[in-house]
């Protein structure tokens, strides 16, 4: 490969600026293939949590253990979402979202496998590596390789995938206790599953070029350019046909770099706050869902996954409508209405466990889903658009890295505070993450929706 020295610094701006701005027929296209992958996660993140009750039938695990079992992938996404963003950085946007997909087909297998809780722990751990890291690059890819306001757009369907996901799970899952499936195939089948559609994705995904905006801020001004001829019909004329070499960045500069604009201080640091809220009201209300119905005497096992596949289809509806919203109330309007739903359907869901109204129960936890798949739709979204090119895949796994964090922790030990407090006080304390939200896109979140950054 052919050198020279760096040319004036104006002529990979313009381009990286034209990049960043310009639309492409397969934009779109290629913003779903990067959305797809969060069915995976979907797939696995809440698989287990149906089969959980079946797992715990044949092993019977201390609590602790099960929780554990739970939140492995949770562990595993928050190095995978460091690791992978930071990587993304550094070798390419795309061979990271190939190699994460075939780590997690081969892991996903494993998992059916298991002998015993404490190696289902073990693999759902590493299992989270590649789900961290694939989500973080995903982002990355759609913020390259589509236009402003359709990237946005774009990335804020994610919780529409995880709602797809969910009920995809759910349905199968109803089907194998309908056909009376013995319950330890049941939940291996389950877990291995995963293995499916992370095949589908990585055969869909194989053509998928680099994206130009990655290659121009690597030098590798050529690939660029041929990149930009298939994605976008252009030559990028302002560029030499030749590569450059150019200095290597830290996580280090990405931090100092933030600190120098305002706006993107100030949109990232509420992205940060804004994971954090949606992740552990999720993870700790939601994810239990199934769980909190059979204990409050809502329905049977198989009534009960019917109940929570209704509320996900309902919850996918908002997953699809915040979205088309955001272009006209904004980033900060859909999220100032998402946390503020889910605060107040927290508060009447403890109301309704404290007076045992165990009717108005699923009510509150519809209202909280769909409140939730608006505040949740941005948080990864600002964070990733707001960076800087060269930045972007670790400033996409940062991001994630706050939704995996209180995941892990509230997955793991959400179950104990749930038996040491009690269903009512365990649902009131969940109510201050809302609200913690809520107050941060009131007061710190500027308004970013088309903001261009190069």
């Amino acid at each position: 490969m052919s050198t020279m020295a760096m040319p004036q610094p104006t002529a990979s701006e313009a381009a990286v600026r034209y990049l960043i701005t310009n639309y492409s027929p397969k934009g779109n296209k290629v913003g779903w293939l990067m959305m797809a992958s969060i069915l995976v996660e979907a797939w696995d993140l809440y698989s287990i949590a149906f089969v959980l009750i079946f797992i715990r039938e044949q092993y019977n695990p201390d609590p602790l253990m099960l929780g554990l079992a739970a939140a492995g992938t949770q562990g595993g996404a928050l190095i995978g979402a460091l690791l992978g963003g930071w990587l993304s950085d550094k070798i390419g946007r795309r061979v990271m979202f190939l190699i994460t997909m075939v780590m997690f087909i081969i892991l996903a297998l494993a998992q059916a496998f298991v002998p015993s809780v404490g190696w289902l722990v073990v693999i759902r751990f590493l299992l989270g590596v590649p789900l961290g890291s694939d989500i973080s690059t995903g982002y990355t890819y759609i913020m390259e390789s589509m236009a402003k306001g359709e990237r946005e757009v774009m990335g804020n369907r994610w919780q529409f995938m995880f709602a797809v996901g969910e009920v995809l799970t759910i349905g199968v899952i109803v089907i194998f206790l309908l056909i009376d499936m013995q319950h330890e195939m049941l939940w291996r089948v389950t877990l291995g599953l995963g293995a499916v559609p992370a095949l589908i994705i990585l055969i869909m995904r194989h053509d998928v070029p680099e994206t130009a905006v990655w290659l121009v801020q690597k030098g590798r001004y050529r690939e660029a350019k041929q990149v930009a001829r298939e994605m976008f019909n252009d030559n990028l004329d302002m560029l030499p046909d030749q590569d450059v070499k150019v200095p290597k960045v830290s996580t280090r500069d990405f931090l100092a770099d933030l600190r120098k604009d305002p706006i993107r201080w100030r949109a990232t640091v509420y992205g940060w706050i804004a994971c954090f809220a949606q992740g552990s009201e999720f993870s700790t209300f939601a994810f239990y869902l199934p769980v909190l119905f059979v204990m409050v005497g809502v329905s049977s096992v198989l009534g009960n996954n019917l109940v929570t596949m209704g509320l996900f289809c309902f919850a996918a509806l908002s997953g699809w409508v915040g979205p088309l919203l955001t272009p006209k109330i904004g980033h900060r309007g859909i999220a100032i209405a998402g946390f503020g739903i889910v605060l107040a359907s927290l508060l009447v869901a403890a109301f309704a466990l404290y007076t045992d109204n165990k009717m108005l129960l699923p009510f509150a936890a519809a209202a909280m889903l769909w409140g939730h798949y608006w505040d949740a739709s941005n948080c990864m979204t600002i964070p990733t658009m707001v960076a800087k090119p060269k930045y972007r895949g670790t400033a996409s796994g940062f991001a994630y890295m706050f939704v995996k964090l209180p995941s892990f922790l509230a997955i793991f030990l959400f179950p104990s505070l749930f038996a040491a407090i009690g269903q009512a006080n365990a649902t009131l304390f969940v109510a201050i993450f809302p609200l913690i939200g809520l107050l941060a896109a009131i007061f710190i979140l500027p308004e970013v929706y088309g903001y261009e950054n190069d």
